[in-house]
Order: structure tokens, then sequence, then C-alpha cells
């Protein structure tokens, strides 16, 4: 008990960031700078073609906004602290802001396997219940998805935040990253970490490998559901209005798994996985969408006044 109330011993973390290599911090900095404008830039617009074009106004692009929503903030989280880090000999951060850093991320993170599992289940719909997509995915219920796949990451990065940052820290406190990473975090304290583990055990048990297994059973009905269409062009469309969310699901959960056991790579998956895939995913959206591209184009024409 006289642990829990002396956890506060350690009031500053030091983050030893991804090199200290000061010349490949020159080369570095401007690229992940690039990176995170364009991160930035491309779901922020994403976002408001999205609301500003009624023909988008549909489900899917609904959880695609708020999965633009997610990255940002997802991004935003590591990455200006990431980029202040490079000009600093010492780049500490107070407890309190380490665990807001984490808090947050967490929240994020979870909160997208949750929305991407929703997704999951509008494409089911759209392909094996056409006639009935309009009456199930009602504006209601893309609403009421959206705000608990919000609210469940919410709650469930609370429950891990609280307990890692109710740990007992006396030991040095150095993370080994360029974020406040919980193994990382767990690893620095005196106390045990067991009841820690054992909740993060059950959320990614729950949450993360849950998510996964609805998005694989909603599209093994999605395949049998294509198998049923004679037609060859209607097979590849159908196929097609999914190959956007499966490259999404493949890029976000591969280096999830990947990333299960820290080691030497651990910083390069966290770079792809908390600053690529954010950049990504608005890209795989949109590059091969003919839908976005249309109303791209149209709001083209109104801003340069040109006839539709």
């Amino acid at each position: 008990m006289n642990e829990s109330r002396n956890y506060s011993s350690v009031v500053m973390f030091v983050l030893l960031g991804l090199t200290d290599d000061k010349e490949l911090q020159l080369i570095l900095f401007p690229i992940f700078l690039g990176i995170y404008l364009v991160t930035i830039f491309w779901n922020l617009s994403l976002i408001l073609l999205i609301r500003m074009d009624s023909h988008l106004h549909t489900p899917m692009y609904f959880f695609l906004s708020f999965l633009s929503f997610i990255d940002i903030c997802y991004s935003s989280s590591t990455s200006p602290r990431m980029l202040s880090d490079f000009f600093k000999d010492e780049r500490t951060i107070s407890f309190i802001a380490c665990a807001t850093q984490y808090f947050v991320g967490c929240w994020m993170a979870l909160s997208e396997c949750c929305l991407l599992a929703a997704m999951a289940y509008d494409r089911y719909v759209a392909i094996g219940n056409p006639l009935q997509y309009t009456t199930i995915m009602a504006p209601g219920l893309c609403q009421k998805m959206v705000a608990g796949a919000l609210g469940s990451g919410f709650l469930n990065s609370l429950l891990q935040t609280i307990p890692c940052f109710n740990l007992y820290y006396c030991k040095s406190n150095v993370i080994q990253h360029f974020f406040c990473n919980l193994p990382q975090i767990i690893a620095l304290s005196c106390s045990s970490p067991f009841i820690t583990q054992i909740i993060l055990f059950l959320e990614a048990l729950f949450i993360g490998f849950g998510s996964l297994v609805f998005i694989l059973l909603s599209y093994g009905f999605i395949t049998a559901s294509i198998l049923k269409i004679s037609s060859i062009k209607g097979s590849a469309k159908a196929f097609n209005t999914c190959a956007s969310h499966l490259t999404v699901v493949s890029l976000f959960y591969g280096t999830a798994l990947s990333s299960v056991h820290p080691n030497k790579q651990d910083k390069a998956l966290s770079v792809f996985y908390a600053i690529i895939i954010p950049m990504l995913n608005p890209l795989i959206y949109s590059l091969r969408n003919k839908e976005i591209k249309e109303a791209l184009r149209r709001l083209m024409k109104r801003m340069w006044h040109l006839p539709q």
C-alpha cells in the first residue's frame, strides 16, 4: 500500500528517441515532419470532402470520416512530441504528460479496432443484403456504432492507464522509446505489474483479438455472398468495395501482431503503426475510389464555377 502512494518518486521520464546520431536526426526530421503534415492534410481533407458532398453521405463514408478523425488524433499523440525531441539534448516528459500521451494513443488504437469491425459489418450488409442495406444501416445505428467504438476505446484505455501509472516507480526513469510505450514503462516499475498485465491481456483478448475475429467472420460471410453472384463483373465490383478496408485491416493488425513481443525492431514497428499507417489509410481509400475522385471533381468545379 505504501508503494502505491509513493509512485510519484519518479516525476519525470526520459525518452531516448529514435536515434542519438545528430546527422541522422537532420535527415529524419524533415521526413517525419512531411509525413505528419501529409497525415493531417489528407485525413482532414477527406473529412471535409465527405461532409461537403451529399453523394458521400452513406454509412461507409460516415465510418471513413471517423477513421480519419481517429488517425489525426493517433498521429498527433506521438508525432509532435517526437519531432520536438529531435532538437533536445534532454528529452524529458513529466509523469502526467506521459500518462496522457499513452492514454490518448491507446484510446485511438482501441477505438480503431472497434471501428474497423463496424466497417466490416457495413460491407457485409452492403454485399450480403443489398436490398435492405439502407434500412439496416440507418443513420441512428451508424451513430451508435461510432459512439460505441469511441466509448469502448475510452473506457478500456482508462482501465489500462490507471493501473499502469499507479505502479511504484523507483528504478531508472529512462524509456527505451520515442514515446510512452507501456511495455517499456512497466519494466521500470519496482512493484509487481501482475494486475496490470492481466488487464492488458484481457483487453487485448476481447478488444484486439475479438474485433479481429469479428472482421474475419464478416469477410467469411462476404466471401460466401460474392461466390453466389453469377456475374464475374458483379463479383469483381463487390470485392472491389472491400479491397481498401481489407488493406487497412491487414496493415493495422499485421503490425500490431508483429509488435506483441518487444525486440530490436520494436521502434521501427512503432514508427510504422503510430506514424506511417495514419498517413496511408486516407491514401488507400482515396487513390482507387471512384466516388471520392468524382466528389473531388465536383468540388473543384464548384470552386472554379465550372459547368457540372
